[in-house]
């Protein structure tokens, strides 16, 4: 079937908008949180499924495989289904497969529903941003964007929380099942308000080389990011086989892209300045935060007293203050310039980070939650600005593509981050404790005392010396958390000059968006 490039819809009025934005937010939200949601409750699943800490974290690295493949055919499967149609399907394909997941009775079909999942759920994200957009009028797309992104940003913050509270408190089994009750709302009210308003379809002849070696490719480096730091990176073999089938795979995959007429990935819309800049930036950004995001709780759970629930309250801040300040920041975002904003948040981002380098094993409360509080002013001015430049210009019917396109961008770069950052925190921990180790001797003065103070209540030799290695380890950890901080902040602040790169789109009284409003 054939049809226009484009169907212009007016924006939606009144509760249509409403309950319109509040589905397509819903199922944003079902779909980030169910991307961390299970972070917390590995032991659970893999002690009740009896397998391995492990093995239970293909439970993890199955859904980010799947979901990063699906994730740039979004502007491809819009085109020859259409977008609501599409939305709504995959809502309701997410529904099926969480609750699938729920009755897993062993981890092999758990880690086949995840992988299901974790597919059907790439177009949710993207689709809902570009059916946000269309539902209002140019002036407020900054405010569809603040709308979008807040479930964005949140998620990955309560998701711990939330499951690491079902798991203790109910079962594991229930971190899928409260899909279901969200997922059947959310599609009923989006097909309810959204069905007429369906976008055009082309009969688009299926890419099937690109599509596989987008498997390829993307199964590979995801899989190679999530084994790393079991297996020491590119000291492995498995490793390095991965990094190499990725890369041969990626590079077949641009060249093919480039030149089909009709490619699954619109890789053309790289060509674009603001598409671009704004993509590569919001990657790296994405990746510092994810990685830090991972780093703190991670630190103050195992080195500082921390319990989950306490290193998780540690993030609320960040949650709190996106929900507060992203609708201010979306609403008048056409007042500004979106290239100072996002300065402003990268600015803001590496005092952050730059004030948690800081930390000391005697940090209090008060001195870890102040940088975290400023981290949620940050993440208002960061998102929204970001995703107005990178969308910025482009044709309506592009929409799905671009956003499905730095979607997986983001994701890609998230899934680096974390690790990444993970494993430059173990490595400069092992360099410090090196370091401090070598001042354990006879000559030493004050490593005399400690030890003579740790006999004097009865420790013999090896329990003092060990009690030592303990208080070694937290140092060193506490000083690698510190050296990632510090790095954070640094990249952070070399990322602004790309971001003056782009040139925002802007008219007398509309926001960089418009393009993709109407």
């Amino acid at each position: 079937m054939t049809a226009p490039a484009h169907i212009a819809f007016p924006p939606l009025q009144g509760s249509a908008r409403m309950w319109g934005t509040i589905a397509l937010s819903a199922a944003t939200f079902m779909n980030v949180l169910d991307s961390s949601i299970a972070n917390v409750s590995l032991p659970a699943i893999a002690g009740d499924l009896g397998v391995s800490p492990n093995q239970g974290t293909w439970v993890i690295t199955s859904f980010g495989v799947a979901n990063a493949i699906s994730l740039p055919l979004t502007g491809w499967l819009s085109q020859r289904f259409g977008q609501v149609r599409l939305f709504v399907v995959s809502v309701l394909l997410f529904v099926l497969t969480s609750w699938m997941c729920g009755l897993a009775p062993n981890m092999t079909t758990l880690i086949v529903f995840r992988a299901m999942q974790g597919f059907v759920a790439g177009p949710m994200m993207p689709l809902a941003q570009s059916l946000l957009l269309s539902s209002y009028p140019s002036a407020l797309a900054g405010l569809a964007m603040a709308l979008w992104a807040m479930t964005t940003l949140v998620a990955p913050v309560m998701g711990p929380l939330l499951g690491g509270w079902i798991t203790d408190h109910i079962s594991w089994s229930w971190i899928f099942y409260i899909n279901i009750p969200v997922g059947l709302l959310s599609g009923f009210i989006t097909w309810t308000i959204f069905h007429k308003r369906e976008s055009a379809r082309r009969s688009l002849p299926i890419d099937s080389v690109g599509l596989a070696l987008l498997v390829v490719f993307v199964s590979a480096l995801q899989i190679m990011l999530d084994r790393g730091k079991e297996l020491d990176w590119f000291h492995s073999s498995e490793v390095i086989t991965l990094g190499l089938v990725a890369l041969v795979g990626c590079a077949f995959f641009v060249a093919w892209e480039l030149t089909d007429d009709h490619p699954v990935v619109d890789l053309r819309l790289l060509k674009g300045r603001n598409f671009w800049t704004g993509t590569l930036a919001m990657a790296v950004a994405y990746s510092l935060f994810m990685g830090n995001i991972v780093l703190l709780p991670l630190w103050l759970q195992q080195f500082m007293g921390y319990t989950s629930i306490d290193a998780g309250m540690m993030l609320a801040p960040v949650g709190l203050f996106a929900i507060i300040l992203s609708p201010v920041v979306g609403k008048n975002i056409q007042k500004f310039d979106p290239r100072a904003l996002t300065t402003f948040a990268f600015v803001m981002f590496a005092l952050v980070l730059y004030l948690r380098s800081r930390f000391n094993t005697q940090a209090d409360f008060q001195t870890v939650m102040f940088p975290t509080i400023l981290q949620g002013v940050a993440v208002a001015f960061f998102f929204i600005p970001l995703t107005t430049l990178t969308l910025g210009g482009l044709p309506p019917e592009k929409i799905p593509s671009a956003s499905g396109l730095s979607s997986f961008a983001r994701m890609v770069g998230g899934s680096f981050g974390t690790s990444i950052a993970i494993t430059v925190w173990q490595d400069r921990a092992a360099l410090h404790h090196a370091q401090l180790a070598e001042n354990i001797n006879l000559g030493n003065s004050a490593a005399n005392a400690v030890l003579g103070g740790f006999n004097a209540v009865g420790m013999s030799q090896e329990q003092a010396l060990s009690q030592i290695n303990r208080l070694i380890d937290q140092q060193a950890y506490m000083l690698a958390a510190d050296d990632v901080f510090w790095a954070s902040a640094m990249i952070f602040l070399a990322l602004i000059p790309m971001v003056w790169l782009s040139r925002p789109i802007r008219t007398a009284r509309s926001s960089p968006v418009d393009a993709g409003a109407h």
